[in-house]
């Protein structure tokens, strides 16, 4: 090439590769004081995509770990209450099993842990309603397969995780009935003489000169103690003996030691007895089960669900409704928590109402539908409660089972496998976007000596046009 001067071709040649070199230092020390290799789009369009994809990974992983940790602070609140109700029924069943041991016990003695049993049932019903976290409440059933009747007469008690949402119709086929004994004498004037009535067991002193009210009055006085509830028939001036509880494990038997008279008590001196019904029935169409006035779906999409039937009060209290008694309509609030990093990727858990009116339903044999109306003033009370609580507790603790192995096998396994996807996913995304120091450190040197070789360089090119002065001067 020629000598020139008005083209320095080798010094444009040096500028250029000094603006590369230079552009190179440059973003060699971005990356160096970033740390980072990727730091805009133009620095690796593809691996910028996908770094941000892990990126919204990580945090979203961060965050279902973090879910996964306070789901189970609120699983253990609510088995810290469990425990307590367990422990509050054992002491129940302490009381109840004293109650039983009739031989020496006294009505006082009865009455005291009756007292102790009814504050227990209290204290249980009081944790159910208040046991929250935060203010979320997780034991009155808002937690859990909810049920809704529109028909006055049906009461809703329990529903389980068995329990599909939907409407069910409910329809009795049989009505279920207390035990009940009629006078069979009207008692139309005050006693004449002193008699003594005894009903289930318990001896009850009528005294001379009672009217039927006065009668009915003073058999009522010793219901907790019998079981049995006195009424007056107005129509035909009898007295009516009922049972407290529905169903085939409650009775009656009365006799009296004055014969049948209008001014007796009218039941006579034969013994008389009398066993009470099941309610039967159907939910959604499908056959369920009844204990005393509870009626429970033990298959179909409604299983689990439990109701209570209204008496009918067109006969003195005896029997429950009959016929189709509208629909009861399930819903499924179970806690869902969000424990994985995407949409939809949650889990849940459904706790169920714990009051005394849920716990130690159908109770085969016991004359009580569920622990909250349990009685142990009598020797037959006292056994058929220690059956009720015994089936409460397997209610609590089924329950605590059940959130325990939620919490180890979903909450906790899977914060576990949260962290070693998390672990994974960020060693991803730093091989795709930070900075490998040692390889950057020897770029970095790499181009400040060709930087500094450059600048050296274009000094030289841009004296090659004085060279053509030493031709002219010549």
């Amino acid at each position: 090439m020629g000598l020139v001067i008005t083209n320095n071709v080798p010094s444009l040649t040096g500028q250029h590769n000094l603006t590369r070199t230079s552009g190179a230092l440059a973003k060699s020390l971005e990356r160096l004081s970033s740390g980072l290799k990727i730091n805009r789009g133009a620095d690796g369009p593809a691996a910028l995509v996908i770094s941000e994809q892990q990126r919204a990974q990580i945090a979203g992983l961060q965050q279902a770990i973090e879910n996964a940790g306070k789901a189970v602070s609120l699983v253990q609140t609510a088995e810290g209450a469990l425990n307590e109700i367990n422990r509050l029924l054992l002491k129940a069943r302490s009381l109840a099993l004293d109650s039983a041991n009739a031989g020496v016990n006294d009505s006082d003695a009865l009455a005291a842990n009756q007292a102790e049993i009814k504050n227990i049932l209290e204290t249980i019903d009081r944790i159910a309603k208040n046991t929250q976290f935060g203010t979320k409440k997780i034991l009155d059933g808002s937690a859990g397969v909810l049920g809704t009747p529109d028909d006055t007469d049906v009461t809703f008690l329990r529903a389980t995780s068995d329990t599909a949402s939907g409407t069910y119709a409910v329809v009795i086929t049989t009505q279920g009935e207390r035990a009940t004994i009629t006078a069979g004498t009207a008692q139309t004037s005050v006693l004449a003489n002193d008699e003594t009535l005894t009903i289930n067991g318990v001896n009850i002193v009528l005294n001379a000169g009672m009217t039927r009210a006065q009668v009915q009055a003073r058999i009522n006085e010793y219901s907790g103690q019998t079981g049995v509830v006195a009424e007056d028939d107005s129509v035909t001036n009898k007295t009516v003996l009922r049972t407290v509880a529905f169903g085939s494990a409650a009775s009656i038997t009365v006799q009296s030691n004055r014969a049948a008279a209008n001014d007796s008590s009218g039941f006579g001196t034969a013994v008389q007895t009398d066993t009470g019904v099941n309610v039967a029935g159907t939910i959604g169409g499908v056959a369920a089960s009844g204990q005393g006035n509870v009626l429970t779906a033990t298959s179909g999409a409604a299983r689990g669900l439990s109701i209570a039937i209204g008496v009918d009060s067109t006969t003195f209290n005896v029997k429950t409704v009959t016929g189709a008694q509208g629909n009861v309509v399930v819903t499924d609030n179970s806690l869902q928590f969000q424990i994985g990093p995407n949409s939809n990727q949650t889990a849940k858990v459904a706790i169920s109402r714990v009051s005394t009116s849920a716990l130690g339903l159908g109770v085969a044999g016991s004359q009580f539908a569920n622990l909250s109306d349990i009685d142990i003033r009598t020797t037959s009370g006292a056994n058929d409660a220690i059956k009720v609580i015994d089936q409460a507790i397997d209610d609590i603790t089924n329950l605590r089972g059940l959130l325990g192995a939620f919490q180890q096998n979903t909450l906790e396994a899977t914060a576990n496998n949260l962290r070693t996807t998390l672990e994974n996913t960020v060693n991803a995304e730093s091989v795709i976007r930070d900075t490998d120091f040692a390889e950057e450190v020897a770029n970095f040197t790499k181009y400040q000596v060709l930087l500094q070789t450059g600048i050296s360089v274009l000094a030289n090119a841009n004296q090659i046009p004085q060279l053509v002065l030493a031709l002219l001067g010549r």
